[in-house]
């Protein structure tokens, strides 16, 4: 029996987000939902909580059902309430002094150390306040429980142990996810809807078969439109040729002849349906003019350290050429933000003469971190791209739409775009300065599928070189030529990171 059923149903905004969906979740179920940025992901998770309604169709859930929805935004109201507190507060006020037992068993499953459950959320990293999120939801044990990217924020060894959490649940728990995160829907699903203003696609497999089979079925429905197409052009030709030989005739049968070919293609035309087309959310690109430099950094066992001056590594001497595409792994905390800033500095400021490090003069770099922090939330993305770059009012419009943001947007303020589009305005900044060396820190943020695999594409163009650091397994595993290692105090050359990920899945759970 469901739990819940959705009949036909629809949200349009602009224009549809999705219409026509039927859905049953039942006992067991775990479904990844898949969409790009801003194509009704988080409205339709909303619609299933019940605190917004569709447009159109129902919604029907079995009676008494309680639904745990774990949004992305943390309400400000909480961020100065400790951790333990915020999740107390999630239970009904009669039962928090006899029940809040709950608290305890539901912070133990998350492994939240004792000295964080004191601590005001606004103090907390952006991958703890996800996971307090989740603790308020799941310590009142709703039937459903509905994730609204989860992983956002998450390290490496948080997303195993969310994974891990996620697995143990009891399994008659339907949970339902929206995500970006591949490797994690992989790691936690085994259905997939594919959302789509027309059509969505039900899969019973985790995302990357289900995508295999998406696009099996779409190339299918092409074919299938194609010569549907072409047989109704045909039926037309016939009706034409009987046509012109019933006028010189004067045949009644071949006029009715002729009436039914139409017909029949007029039939064919109108049940005839294009396979889906995404509509881009803008497009991801990078420059790559290459240098003639062969080495383009020197590490002479340059030291890492805390501004104390306590050292966390030493590089060892290694060198980043042209063309590699090295991936810094490390735990948290290990260094791998403060090599990023020293190879920053070096590099963009020859005269800091960082110690250790050298880098060739014909180096131009292309640096983008997590926070976006090049990005000044107060001024407009046209500003922003016409007071950076000579590109002039209508090239910066160009360019800007065709990153994904629309031309109402372009004149507010960059702090109202969505994360998606701040993530890609970020990297159209970056192509623009003719980069021939990228620095990047977690570079997929806020990029929807689509995203991801256009910058993957493009970082695997010829002459790209880059250092990044990313907890996305997918990307790592799909970009990474070469991969550096923090351990014991050194920067170590790894054959891949996969052993790496396992260590990381260890500690997570």
């Amino acid at each position: 029996m469901s739990l819940i059923t959705l009949r036909n149903l629809g949200v349009t905004l602009s224009a549809p987000l999705f219409s026509q969906l039927n859905l049953s979740i039942n006992a067991g179920d775990r479904i990844g939902l898949v969409a790009a940025n801003g194509r009704g992901k988080s409205t339709l998770l909303r619609c299933i909580a019940g605190t917004i309604e569709a447009g159109e169709g129902d919604i029907t859930r079995s009676r008494g059902l309680t639904v745990g929805h774990v949004e992305q935004q943390v309400p400000p109201a909480l961020l100065e309430i400790p951790f333990y507190d915020a999740v107390l507060a999630a239970l009904p006020e009669e039962t928090q002094a006899s029940e809040a037992w709950r608290v305890d068993v539901t912070l133990d499953s998350l492994q939240v150390p004792d000295d964080l459950r004191q601590r005001a959320l606004g103090q907390l990293s952006g991958g703890w306040l996800r996971l307090a999120m989740l603790a308020r939801v799941w310590v009142s044990e709703p039937d459903l429980l509905l994730l609204d990217e989860p992983t956002n924020h998450l390290d490496l060894a948080k997303i195993a142990l969310l994974e891990d959490w996620l697995n143990a649940l009891p399994r008659d728990v339907p949970v339902l996810v929206a995500s970006h995160d591949r490797a994690f829907l992989d790691a936690t699903t085994n259905r997939t809807l594919f959302l789509r203003p027309e059509r969505s696609q039900l899969f019973p497999l985790a995302y990357s078969r289900a995508r295999a089979a998406l696009e099996d079925a779409d190339a299918a429905e092409e074919r299938r439109y194609q010569r549907d197409i072409k047989a109704a052009q045909q039926l037309r030709k016939q009706a034409a040729k009987l046509n012109n030989i019933g006028i010189n005739s004067g045949s009644d049968l071949l006029v009715v002849k002729t009436k039914q070919l139409k017909e029949r293609a007029e039939r064919l035309e109108e049940a005839a349906k294009p396979a889906h087309q995404e509509r881009s959310a803008g497009a991801v690109r990078l420059a790559s003019q290459g240098t003639h430099a062969k080495v383009l950094v020197t590490l002479e066992d340059a030291a890492v350290t805390i501004p104390d001056g306590t050292l966390l590594f030493r590089t060892g001497r290694r060198f980043i050429c042209q063309g590699d595409r090295i991936v810094l792994l490390g735990r948290n905390g290990a260094g791998k933000s403060r090599l990023i800033a020293l190879l920053r500095r070096a590099i963009a400021q020859p005269d800091a003469s960082v110690e250790g490090i050298k880098a060739t003069p014909a180096l131009v770099l292309g640096y983008g971190d997590q926070a976006l922090a090049d990005l000044d939330d107060g001024q407009t993305p046209h500003h922003a791209l016409t007071h950076r770059f000579e590109v002039g009012d209508q090239r910066a419009r160009s360019l800007l739409a065709g990153a994904g943001i629309a031309i109402e947007k372009q004149a507010r303020p960059i702090g109202q775009l969505s994360g998606g589009q701040k993530a890609r305005l970020g990297l159209l900044m970056l192509r623009l300065a003719e980069p021939n060396f990228y620095l990047l820190d977690e570079p997929t943020n806020h990029l929807d599928i689509e995203g991801q695999e256009a910058l993957e594409g493009e970082l695997l163009r010829p002459n790209v070189s880059c250092l990044l650091v990313s907890h996305d397994r997918s990307f790592v595993r799909a970009v990474g030529s070469r991969f550096w290692l923090i351990e014991g105090r050194k920067l170590i050359e790894v054959d891949g990171p996969e052993a790496f990920f396992a260590s990381a899945s260890q500690m997570g759970g």
